[in-house]
Protein backbone atom coordinates (compact mmCIF):
# COMPACT_ATOMS: atom_id res chain seq x y z
CA UNK A 1 0.00 0.00 0.00
CA UNK A 2 1.33 3.35 -0.89
CA UNK A 3 1.60 5.44 2.26
CA UNK A 4 2.48 8.93 3.52
CA UNK A 5 2.94 9.91 6.78
CA UNK A 6 3.20 13.40 8.55
CA UNK A 7 3.43 14.59 12.11
CA UNK A 8 0.97 17.13 12.11
CA UNK A 9 -2.93 15.99 11.88
CA UNK A 10 -3.83 19.32 10.08
CA UNK A 11 -1.25 19.29 7.43
CA UNK A 12 -1.96 15.33 6.91
CA UNK A 13 -5.96 16.79 6.24
CA UNK A 14 -4.68 19.86 3.94
CA UNK A 15 -2.21 16.99 1.88
CA UNK A 16 -5.11 15.11 1.39
CA UNK A 17 -7.46 17.56 0.01
CA UNK A 18 -4.40 18.58 -2.48
CA UNK A 19 -4.17 14.70 -3.18
CA UNK A 20 -7.65 14.93 -3.97
CA UNK A 21 -7.57 17.39 -6.61
CA UNK A 22 -4.98 16.37 -8.29
CA UNK A 23 -6.01 12.87 -8.52
CA UNK A 24 -9.35 14.15 -9.93
CA UNK A 25 -7.56 16.20 -12.52
CA UNK A 26 -5.68 13.17 -13.55
CA UNK A 27 -8.76 10.52 -13.32
CA UNK A 28 -6.29 8.39 -10.93
CA UNK A 29 -8.59 6.60 -8.88
CA UNK A 30 -6.35 4.98 -6.07
CA UNK A 31 -5.17 7.25 -2.97
CA UNK A 32 -2.11 6.75 -0.93
CA UNK A 33 -3.18 6.17 2.72
CA UNK A 34 -2.05 9.16 4.79
CA UNK A 35 -0.83 8.53 8.50
CA UNK A 36 -0.69 11.29 10.78
CA UNK A 37 0.92 12.16 14.64
CA UNK A 38 4.02 12.07 16.37
CA UNK A 39 4.79 7.96 15.80
CA UNK A 40 3.54 8.47 11.89
CA UNK A 41 7.32 8.43 10.35
CA UNK A 42 8.06 5.55 13.16
CA UNK A 43 5.43 3.05 12.68
CA UNK A 44 6.13 3.35 8.23
CA UNK A 45 9.60 2.34 9.24
CA UNK A 46 8.52 -0.50 10.43
CA UNK A 47 6.29 -1.40 7.59
CA UNK A 48 7.61 -4.80 5.48
CA UNK A 49 9.89 -3.15 2.80
CA UNK A 50 12.87 -3.28 0.29
CA UNK A 51 14.90 -0.06 1.82
CA UNK A 52 13.77 2.61 4.45
CA UNK A 53 15.75 5.73 3.33
CA UNK A 54 15.88 8.03 6.49
CA UNK A 55 16.52 11.50 5.15
CA UNK A 56 14.81 13.07 8.76
CA UNK A 57 16.51 15.78 10.15
CA UNK A 58 17.56 15.68 13.43
CA UNK A 59 16.84 13.65 16.47
CA UNK A 60 13.48 13.16 15.50
CA UNK A 61 14.71 10.71 12.90
CA UNK A 62 16.00 8.00 16.09
CA UNK A 63 12.50 5.46 16.39
CA UNK A 64 12.46 5.51 12.53
CA UNK A 65 16.17 4.17 12.43
CA UNK A 66 15.24 1.94 15.30
CA UNK A 67 12.41 0.70 13.75
CA UNK A 68 13.35 -0.18 10.47
CA UNK A 69 16.24 -1.95 12.16
CA UNK A 70 13.91 -4.01 14.02
CA UNK A 71 11.74 -5.29 11.00
CA UNK A 72 15.07 -6.25 9.52
CA UNK A 73 14.93 -3.96 6.83
CA UNK A 74 17.72 -2.75 4.87
CA UNK A 75 18.58 1.17 6.02
CA UNK A 76 19.44 3.78 3.82
CA UNK A 77 20.69 6.41 6.45
CA UNK A 78 20.70 10.12 5.25
CA UNK A 79 20.01 11.00 9.17
CA UNK A 80 23.21 10.73 10.73
CA UNK A 81 21.77 12.03 14.31
CA UNK A 82 19.43 9.00 14.70
CA UNK A 83 23.44 6.88 14.71
CA UNK A 84 25.12 9.31 16.32
CA UNK A 85 23.07 9.99 19.64
CA UNK A 86 22.04 6.40 19.91
CA UNK A 87 25.37 4.80 19.29
CA UNK A 88 25.74 1.39 20.65
CA UNK A 89 21.91 1.57 21.48
CA UNK A 90 21.16 1.63 18.04
CA UNK A 91 23.81 -0.24 16.68
CA UNK A 92 22.83 -3.66 18.63
CA UNK A 93 19.89 -3.72 16.45
CA UNK A 94 21.58 -4.29 13.12
CA UNK A 95 22.55 -6.99 11.53
CA UNK A 96 26.03 -6.60 9.71
CA UNK A 97 25.83 -4.42 6.58
CA UNK A 98 22.34 -3.68 7.56
CA UNK A 99 22.77 0.03 7.49
CA UNK A 100 24.06 1.81 4.19
CA UNK A 101 24.99 5.26 4.85
CA UNK A 102 23.68 7.84 2.47
CA UNK A 103 25.81 10.89 3.52
CA UNK A 104 27.96 11.78 0.82
CA UNK A 105 31.08 11.45 2.49
CA UNK A 106 30.14 8.55 4.25
CA UNK A 107 29.02 6.62 1.10
CA UNK A 108 32.42 8.05 -0.33
CA UNK A 109 34.19 6.29 2.64
CA UNK A 110 31.96 2.72 1.99
CA UNK A 111 32.97 2.63 -1.80
CA UNK A 112 36.79 3.81 -1.07
CA UNK A 113 36.80 0.46 2.12
CA UNK A 114 36.30 -1.72 -0.65
CA UNK A 115 39.51 -1.24 -1.96
CA UNK A 116 41.14 -3.28 0.87
CA UNK A 117 40.60 -5.00 3.70
CA UNK A 118 39.84 -3.61 6.93
CA UNK A 119 42.84 -5.01 8.64
CA UNK A 120 44.43 -2.79 5.79
CA UNK A 121 42.69 0.74 6.85
CA UNK A 122 45.54 3.47 8.42
CA UNK A 123 43.02 5.91 8.66
CA UNK A 124 39.51 7.89 7.39
CA UNK A 125 39.67 11.17 5.81
CA UNK A 126 36.58 12.83 5.81
CA UNK A 127 36.66 16.29 3.44
CA UNK A 128 34.56 19.13 4.44
CA UNK A 129 33.99 22.42 2.00
CA UNK A 130 34.21 24.81 5.34
CA UNK A 131 31.30 26.60 4.21
CA UNK A 132 30.71 30.51 4.05
CA UNK A 133 33.36 31.04 6.33
CA UNK A 134 36.46 29.02 6.39
CA UNK A 135 38.42 32.18 5.33
CA UNK A 136 36.76 34.27 8.35
CA UNK A 137 38.46 35.37 11.28
CA UNK A 138 36.90 35.44 14.63
CA UNK A 139 36.11 39.29 14.82
CA UNK A 140 34.29 38.39 10.90
CA UNK A 141 32.50 35.82 12.71
CA UNK A 142 31.26 38.27 15.45
CA UNK A 143 28.21 40.02 13.59
CA UNK A 144 27.46 37.06 11.36
CA UNK A 145 23.53 37.43 10.51
CA UNK A 146 21.22 34.04 9.62
CA UNK A 147 20.82 35.12 6.59
CA UNK A 148 24.59 35.27 5.74
CA UNK A 149 24.82 31.39 7.88
CA UNK A 150 22.73 30.03 5.74
CA UNK A 151 24.18 31.24 2.28
CA UNK A 152 26.31 27.81 1.74
CA UNK A 153 29.01 27.91 -1.01
CA UNK A 154 28.63 24.89 -2.29
CA UNK A 155 25.75 22.82 -0.87
CA UNK A 156 21.82 23.06 -1.04
CA UNK A 157 20.11 21.73 2.04
CA UNK A 158 17.87 22.92 4.93
CA UNK A 159 18.49 25.11 7.41
CA UNK A 160 19.71 23.09 10.61
CA UNK A 161 22.06 21.16 8.59
CA UNK A 162 23.38 24.76 6.53
CA UNK A 163 24.04 26.44 10.21
CA UNK A 164 25.90 22.85 11.21
CA UNK A 165 28.00 23.00 8.31
CA UNK A 166 29.07 26.39 8.62
CA UNK A 167 30.24 25.84 12.26
CA UNK A 168 31.21 22.35 11.41
CA UNK A 169 29.63 20.75 13.79
CA UNK A 170 27.76 18.72 11.16
CA UNK A 171 31.43 17.49 10.52
CA UNK A 172 31.93 16.55 14.02
CA UNK A 173 28.78 14.35 14.08
CA UNK A 174 30.37 12.86 10.83
CA UNK A 175 33.05 11.82 12.31
CA UNK A 176 30.94 10.05 15.02
CA UNK A 177 28.72 8.45 12.64
CA UNK A 178 32.00 7.29 10.53
CA UNK A 179 33.33 5.18 13.80
CA UNK A 180 30.00 3.89 14.11
CA UNK A 181 29.45 2.58 11.04
CA UNK A 182 33.56 1.53 10.01
CA UNK A 183 34.87 0.49 13.40
CA UNK A 184 37.41 2.91 13.06
CA UNK A 185 39.07 4.29 16.33
CA UNK A 186 38.72 8.34 16.63
CA UNK A 187 42.69 8.89 16.57
CA UNK A 188 42.20 7.28 12.96
CA UNK A 189 39.49 9.33 11.69
CA UNK A 190 40.86 12.96 10.34
CA UNK A 191 39.13 16.01 8.76
CA UNK A 192 40.12 18.21 5.88
CA UNK A 193 38.74 21.10 4.20
CA UNK A 194 38.15 20.68 0.21
CA UNK A 195 36.25 24.22 -0.73
CA UNK A 196 35.11 21.98 -4.50
CA UNK A 197 33.70 19.37 -2.65
CA UNK A 198 34.67 16.97 -5.16
CA UNK A 199 36.55 14.49 -3.59
CA UNK A 200 33.79 13.36 -0.78
CA UNK A 201 36.25 11.44 1.31
CA UNK A 202 39.39 9.10 1.53
CA UNK A 203 40.28 6.11 2.86
CA UNK A 204 44.54 5.61 3.57
CA UNK A 205 45.77 2.04 3.43
CA UNK A 206 48.50 0.96 5.52
CA UNK A 207 51.16 0.59 2.30
CA UNK A 208 50.69 4.71 1.56
CA UNK A 209 47.86 4.55 -0.57
CA UNK A 210 44.78 7.30 -0.38
CA UNK A 211 42.23 5.85 -2.36
CA UNK A 212 39.53 8.90 -2.66
CA UNK A 213 35.62 8.92 -4.42
CA UNK A 214 35.27 12.00 -6.84
CA UNK A 215 32.03 13.07 -8.16
CA UNK A 216 30.13 16.47 -8.06
CA UNK A 217 28.70 18.38 -5.35
CA UNK A 218 25.22 16.06 -6.05
CA UNK A 219 23.85 13.92 -3.80
CA UNK A 220 21.48 11.70 -6.52
CA UNK A 221 24.64 9.60 -6.42
CA UNK A 222 24.88 8.61 -2.58
CA UNK A 223 21.07 8.68 -2.56
CA UNK A 224 21.00 6.21 -5.79
CA UNK A 225 23.82 3.77 -4.01
CA UNK A 226 21.86 3.54 -0.66
CA UNK A 227 18.82 2.46 -2.28
CA UNK A 228 20.69 -0.05 -4.45
CA UNK A 229 23.35 -1.27 -2.31
CA UNK A 230 25.71 -3.04 -3.61
CA UNK A 231 24.56 -2.30 -6.92
CA UNK A 232 25.36 1.03 -8.64
CA UNK A 233 22.40 2.88 -10.35
CA UNK A 234 23.34 3.91 -13.90
CA UNK A 235 23.53 7.65 -14.92
CA UNK A 236 22.65 8.46 -10.99
CA UNK A 237 24.83 11.72 -11.69
CA UNK A 238 27.13 13.39 -14.38
CA UNK A 239 30.88 12.45 -13.71
CA UNK A 240 33.51 15.10 -13.38
CA UNK A 241 34.11 16.92 -16.51
CA UNK A 242 38.29 15.87 -16.81
CA UNK A 243 38.22 17.44 -20.18
CA UNK A 244 37.96 21.17 -18.19
CA UNK A 245 40.93 22.56 -16.45
CA UNK A 246 40.55 22.95 -12.42
CA UNK A 247 42.35 23.02 -9.28
CA UNK A 248 41.31 21.07 -6.28
CA UNK A 249 42.78 22.15 -2.69
CA UNK A 250 43.03 20.67 0.71
CA UNK A 251 43.33 22.45 3.68
CA UNK A 252 43.07 21.48 7.35
CA UNK A 253 40.96 22.73 9.96
CA UNK A 254 41.37 25.84 12.02
CA UNK A 255 40.18 24.30 14.99
CA UNK A 256 40.18 27.43 16.96
CA UNK A 257 37.77 28.93 14.79
CA UNK A 258 35.67 25.84 14.06
CA UNK A 259 35.75 23.76 18.32
CA UNK A 260 32.80 21.71 17.15
CA UNK A 261 35.15 19.38 15.31
CA UNK A 262 37.21 18.51 18.57
CA UNK A 263 34.36 19.07 20.81
CA UNK A 264 32.23 15.86 18.58
CA UNK A 265 35.26 13.99 18.71
CA UNK A 266 35.57 13.74 22.73
CA UNK A 267 32.06 13.60 22.88
CA UNK A 268 32.04 10.95 20.78
CA UNK A 269 34.94 9.03 22.67
CA UNK A 270 33.03 9.63 25.91
CA UNK A 271 29.59 7.95 23.94
CA UNK A 272 26.79 7.05 26.50
CA UNK A 273 24.53 9.59 26.56
CA UNK A 274 26.92 12.56 25.91
CA UNK A 275 26.24 12.40 22.20
CA UNK A 276 22.45 12.96 22.34
CA UNK A 277 22.52 15.71 24.88
CA UNK A 278 25.17 17.45 22.56
CA UNK A 279 23.32 17.11 19.82
CA UNK A 280 19.77 18.17 21.40
CA UNK A 281 22.04 21.48 23.09
CA UNK A 282 22.89 22.26 19.45
CA UNK A 283 19.55 21.78 17.74
CA UNK A 284 18.19 24.41 20.38
CA UNK A 285 21.23 26.82 20.11
CA UNK A 286 20.97 26.88 16.01
CA UNK A 287 17.14 27.46 16.62
CA UNK A 288 18.00 30.31 19.40
CA UNK A 289 20.67 31.94 16.30
CA UNK A 290 17.38 31.41 13.41
CA UNK A 291 15.64 33.30 15.84
CA UNK A 292 18.33 36.05 16.89
CA UNK A 293 18.29 35.20 20.25
CA UNK A 294 21.74 34.35 20.82
CA UNK A 295 24.98 35.10 18.37
CA UNK A 296 26.72 32.89 16.02
CA UNK A 297 29.23 32.43 18.22
CA UNK A 298 27.49 31.74 21.09
CA UNK A 299 26.28 28.58 19.32
CA UNK A 300 29.32 25.96 20.23
CA UNK A 301 30.05 27.39 23.66
CA UNK A 302 25.92 26.77 24.70
CA UNK A 303 26.80 23.28 23.40
CA UNK A 304 29.61 23.26 25.46
CA UNK A 305 28.02 24.33 29.04
CA UNK A 306 25.50 21.58 28.40
CA UNK A 307 27.42 18.57 27.70
CA UNK A 308 29.69 19.81 31.03
CA UNK A 309 26.98 20.11 32.86
CA UNK A 310 25.71 16.57 31.28
CA UNK A 311 28.94 15.15 32.46
CA UNK A 312 28.31 16.44 36.57
CA UNK A 313 25.02 14.88 36.44
CA UNK A 314 22.74 12.80 34.45
CA UNK A 315 25.31 10.91 32.18
CA UNK A 316 24.81 7.10 31.27
CA UNK A 317 27.64 5.57 30.38
CA UNK A 318 27.69 3.64 27.08
CA UNK A 319 27.64 0.16 28.41
CA UNK A 320 24.70 0.83 30.38
CA UNK A 321 23.28 2.74 27.48
CA UNK A 322 19.08 2.17 26.09
CA UNK A 323 16.86 3.76 24.03
CA UNK A 324 14.65 5.53 26.75
CA UNK A 325 17.96 6.91 27.83
CA UNK A 326 18.98 8.28 24.66
CA UNK A 327 15.39 10.33 24.91
CA UNK A 328 15.96 11.22 27.93
CA UNK A 329 19.37 12.61 27.22
CA UNK A 330 18.08 14.37 23.99
CA UNK A 331 15.25 15.98 26.67
CA UNK A 332 17.79 16.99 29.13
CA UNK A 333 19.90 18.56 26.82
CA UNK A 334 16.82 20.58 25.06
CA UNK A 335 16.27 21.81 28.93
CA UNK A 336 19.55 22.70 29.77
CA UNK A 337 20.62 24.63 26.40
CA UNK A 338 17.52 26.19 26.78
CA UNK A 339 17.27 27.28 30.26
CA UNK A 340 21.26 28.82 29.61
CA UNK A 341 19.84 30.81 27.07
CA UNK A 342 16.62 32.29 28.54
CA UNK A 343 19.13 33.21 31.31
CA UNK A 344 20.77 35.40 29.21
CA UNK A 345 24.08 33.93 28.02
CA UNK A 346 26.51 35.68 25.64
CA UNK A 347 29.56 35.07 24.09
CA UNK A 348 29.66 37.34 21.51
CA UNK A 349 30.36 40.25 23.58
Amino acid sequence: METVAVASDSVAEQLHQEIQQVAQRLGVKKLPFISSGADAASELASQACDVVLNGITGSAGLMPTVNALKAGTRLALANKESLVIGGRAVTSFAQEGQIVPVDSEHSALAQCLRSGRSSEVRKLILTASGGPFRNATEDDLREVSPQQALNHPTWSMGPVVTINSSTMFNKGLEIIEAHLLFGISFDRIEVVVHPQSLVHSMVEFVDGSTIAQVSPPDMHLPIALGMGWPDRVANSTSPVDWSTASTWTFEPVNHELFPAVQLAKEVGELAGTAPAVMNAANEVAVEAFLNEQIRYLDIIPVVHHVVTAHRSSGYVSDDQLTIEAVIAGDNEGRALATEYIQQGFTQGG
